[in-house]
């Protein structure tokens, strides 16, 4: 049975993939600040603070020799939806750093060796298409930023790990309706899902992912760096 590890699994994508893992007969590790485990029948919930080092290194510790064939870094903030520069705070700005490009990073490298012992050996991280810069729009400065720092983090390091058969996807997972992307979202829950699983799934030992021209929307198009 294949083993997926997803963080900020407790709403909006995250619940959405878990549940879709589930269904197809994965063994999901379901991450979240407080697990609620009545979200998500047959999924193992486990707790996790982003910014706490402490608690991802106990989760680290508590899948110590666990074989996980996707680590999937899901979770994110948008902290200044809709606001001028000017009524950005600083904190939520660091904040934004923190959650959206620091820890994805920081749970991948706990969970390396995890990954390493696998068979599929993939880290998918969402990210935006609002981090590219070459599509640049306006506003959205502290979101904007922390994805575009975590798609440079993450070439770091798939850079690293390629030698190993380390594979890592960034994703978009287009404008959903949920509670991030609100009621104007362009598709459902569901069709980012299923173009999202679409891209994660085939990636296997004999076929890896190419960064090098940049990466990739839910419906499998290249987004330019």
């Amino acid at each position: 049975m294949p083993t997926i590890l997803i963080t900020g699994a407790n709403r909006g994508i995250g619940l959405a993939l878990a549940r879709s893992y589930v269904k197809d007969g994965w063994r999901v590790l379901a991450t979240s600040r407080k697990p609620d485990e009545s979200l998500i029948q047959g999924a193992e919930s486990l707790p996790l603070d982003l910014t706490d080092p402490d608690s991802i290194k106990a989760l680290q510790q508590s899948l110590a020799g666990m074989p996980i064939d996707i680590v999937w870094n899901n979770a994110g903030v948008y902290l200044d939806k809709n606001q001028p520069l000017d009524q950005v705070d600083n904190q939520d700005w660091l904040r934004s750093f923190e959650i959206n490009c620091i820890a994805p990073i920081r749970i991948a490298e706990a969970l390396m060796e995890n990954v390493r012992i696998s068979e599929r050996k993939v880290f998918a991280f969402t990210t935006s298409k609002m981090a590219s810069l070459a599509g640049n729009g306006i506003g959205a400065y502290a979101y904007r930023s922390s994805k575009t720092a975590l798609n440079m983090a993450v070439r770091c390091f798939a850079q690293d790990h390629k030698a190993q058969g380390i594979n890592c996807l960034l994703l978009h997972p287009g404008h959903v309706r949920t509670d991030m992307g609100g009621p104007e979202g362009e598709i459902d829950l569901p069709t980012s899902i299923t173009g999202m699983r679409n891209l994660v799934d085939r990636i296997n030992p004999d076929y890896t992912a190419d960064m090098d021209s940049g990466y990739f929307d839910y419906d499998g198009s290249n987004i330019p760096w």
